[in-house]
């Protein structure tokens, strides 16, 4: 997903002489070529966080489209200051390009977790939190970002997700169901979608028909969208490599208490304490129960019963 987000936004420079990469000393080899042909639209400002986000707001007052690139916990955590009051307070068109979504830096510890992210950017009204599935939603988000003239953060994983799209042209603020069926509705976003398809093909295999259902866009959320297309099912399952109570899970618990739909909701993700387990990413999602198999099992097991 992070190269062909990249290789979008790079591919518009060729037309545009508007766009303006931000580093915070991290993937400098993803933006090689772009250095190479661009040096002047190019700045790694090293580990100084703070600075490169008021360094991004300024050259996106002076009319450069910013995009700033970094791993998400010195992207997001560490500057929310500058970014609540630079960029999303005065409504600037910086995009924060944010690497290592979940825990895809397992096994590096909780320091390059990136796992209550989507709670952080919530409580910033003007900023759209796009958090791609696979390499057909990471392209839409930078085409979205490029076209967009206010703040957006796009959460990536880093590289190597599978294609779960059959349509590869879609409105991305729309949530999208990639396999339909009337089971029971399960909702994710993010790179967990890995597991989400295994489960579904798990499910099939025991004739079960699952609706899968990307949610790329969580804020803001395109509610009509999505309560039209969970209208005939009785379950609604959401999984995320992300704090269940502040990531997709929490947002859909309020909207559950807002319209009291008739489906029953289950959440799953990573609970909200904090990460001690030492495991690679496989082993942090089994830890957690957000497999396939965990799905699979969720689906069969909980439909029916709400939490």
């Amino acid at each position: 997903m992070r190269n062909t987000f990249v290789d979008t936004i790079i591919n518009a420079s060729r037309t545009r002489d508007d766009i303006f990469f931000i580093s915070g000393d991290a993937g400098l080899g993803v933006f090689d070529g772009f250095k190479d042909t661009s040096p002047e639209k190019f700045l790694n400002l090293g580990v100084a966080e703070q600075n490169m986000a008021s360094f991004s707001a300024g050259l996106a007052i002076t009319g450069y489209k910013v995009f700033m690139y970094n791993i998400i916990p010195f992207l997001l955590y560490r500057c929310y200051e500058q970014i609540r009051n630079d960029i999303c307070y005065q409504k600037l068109p910086v995009t924060l390009v944010g690497i290592g979504s979940g825990v895809t830096y397992a096994p590096q510890g909780m320091t390059h977790y990136s796992v209550e992210d989507i709670g952080l950017a919530q409580t910033l009204p003007n900023l759209t939190v796009i958090s791609p599935a696979d390499p057909v939603e990471a392209r839409l988000a930078a085409v979205y970002s490029l076209k967009n003239d206010k703040p957006v953060y796009v959460r990536l994983a880093k590289r190597g997700e599978p294609v779960i799209h059959q349509d590869e042209d879609f409105d991305i603020t729309v949530p999208q169901a990639v396999r339909r069926g009337s089971d029971a509705a399960v909702l994710f976003h993010g790179s967990i979608s890995a597991e989400v398809m295994e489960a579904y093909d798990i499910l099939v295999k025991e004739n079960m028909s699952p609706r899968m259902i990307s949610v790329p866009v969580l804020q803001p959320l395109n509610r009509e969208a999505l309560i039209d297309m969970l209208k005939d099912v009785e379950t609604v399952i959401t999984v995320e490599e992300h704090f269940s109570s502040c990531g997709l899970g929490g947002i859909l618990k309020q909207m559950h208490a807002d319209i009291n739909p008739p489906w029953r909701l289950k959440v799953m993700g990573i609970p909200h304490e904090y990460i001690h387990t030492i495991k690679d990413t496989g082993g942090m999602r089994k830890h957690f129960k957000i497999t396939a198999d965990d799905i699979a099992a969720a689906v069969k097991e909980y439909k029916g019963i709400c939490y």
